[in-house]
């Protein structure tokens, strides 16, 4: 304790002894009237609104996971997000958040939170023990994974409920728990900032519908959830939008974060939990990763608008279709790409603007499903009849 309090507390409680030695006794004490006491209320009361939330954060954390992850230090996963590592891990450790969704100890979290682990441990608010979890299923192009803590005594693993992110209303509470820079347990609370956002999400970054908030979320809040007044889960924290974090590497909340809804991550639990790794299907095409200015496609007589087919994975639906890739190899920031090839301008007659239209439809379709693809080739439009194929993890071996 510092002397300055130390010495503060002292004489408050001294003075009163000094008095009672220096005073002279008077020879007729006249008889005194006690002060009226002032009543305080006890430390513990608070305003129902304040209460209810503070009710709602102290039950919730007891179904909190705290997530250390370790991954060995040459195969750092392809996708992995600096945005919600831990500053102080070394290495190869990292750390991040997650909540029980059932009384068997399967918890909900972020991809990027596993992804590539060797050994995942796991800690809970209420215990001092360290417990193991693995990775039960992926699915890589939602950011979420499903775990399963082992050896958790039954009156440890406290499931959250699961609420209806359909029907939120901007303005009404959000809370989030996690862990951030490795704090853990930690609270904060705001409003939802949005319902109709989209924002790139997964490994292949396709546009998705997001909760936005302005609750802080920082780097290892990742997999926590977002709950409502209630107390139930309403969304995943997955993502923020950090200026600071570009010109530092390290993401620091803005007051503009993301969820994914519970609602999506709700109708993959009985996949997760077979253990399925849910990847969306595809076409088998590597497409221009930019969108092209209009001097570049008047130069190689290309339309205004659609997916420029950069190169046709061999064998795959798209090469056994006949879609073309590239011949015209050009350097870009990004990498090689291939021009000169076949332009994807509609699917099932959904016209295609962009890669990234592409990439949304085909998130939207099953693999086996037979679509019709709109390619113009040197000017000419054609039309390929294509059967989707099962996706895989980018940076897996097919």
């Amino acid at each position: 304790m510092p002397k300055a309090l130390v010495l503060t507390v002292l004489l408050a409680f001294a003075s009163p002894f000094c008095a009672a030695q220096t005073s002279p006794a008077p020879t007729n004490p006249a008889p005194t009237t006690p002060a009226p006491s002032t009543p305080t209320a006890p430390p513990s009361a608070l305003p129902a609104a304040e209460r209810a939330t503070v009710n709602v954060i102290e039950r919730a954390l007891g179904s909190v996971l705290y997530i250390e992850a370790t991954t060995p230090r040459q195969s750092q996963g392809t996708f992995s997000s600096p945005l919600f590592a831990d500053p102080r891990s070394q290495g190869n450790q990292s750390s991040g958040s997650g909540f029980f969704v059932n009384a068997e100890g399967f918890a909900l979290t972020n991809y990027h939170v596993v992804e590539g682990a060797t050994r995942l441990s796991v800690t809970l608010r209420d215990s001092r023990q360290t417990f193991t979890a693995r990775v039960v299923g992926t699915a890589p192009d939602y950011y979420l994974a499903l775990i399963q803590v082992q050896g958790v005594p039954a009156n440890l693993i406290r499931p959250l409920p699961l609420g209806n992110s359909s029907g939120l209303r901007i303005g009404q509470t959000t809370i989030a728990l996690g862990a951030p820079f490795g704090l853990q347990f930690s609270a904060t609370t705001g409003i939802v900032s949005a319902t109709e956002r989209t924002i790139p999400t997964g490994v292949r970054s396709i546009a998705q519908s997001a909760i936005q908030t302005d609750a802080a979320i920082n780097p290892g809040n990742s997999g926590g959830p977002l709950l409502d007044s209630a107390g139930r889960v309403i969304g995943v924290n997955t993502t923020i939008l950090s200026p600071a974090g570009a010109a530092t590497g390290v993401g620091q909340s803005a007051g503009v974060g993301f969820a994914i809804p519970i609602n999506i991550a709700a109708g993959l639990l009985s996949r997760l939990q077979a253990g399925q790794t849910i990847v969306g299907p595809v076409i088998g095409v590597a497409l221009a990763p930019f969108d092209l200015t209009e001097q570049a496609r008047a130069q190689y007589n290309l339309p205004r608008t659609g997916a420029l087919v950069s190169q046709v994975t061999p064998n795959s639906p798209a090469a056994q279709a006949g879609v073309s890739g590239g011949t015209t190899r050009i350097q870009t920031p990004v990498g090689p790409v291939f021009l000169g090839g076949d332009v994807i301008t509609a699917i099932n007659g959904q016209t295609i603007e962009s890669a990234a239209d592409l990439r949304e439809y085909l998130f939207t379709r099953q693999a086996g499903e037979r679509v019709t693809l709109t390619i113009n080739r040197a000017g000419q439009t054609q039309t390929l009849q294509v059967t989707l194929a099962p996706g895989t993890v980018p940076g897996t071996p097919r």
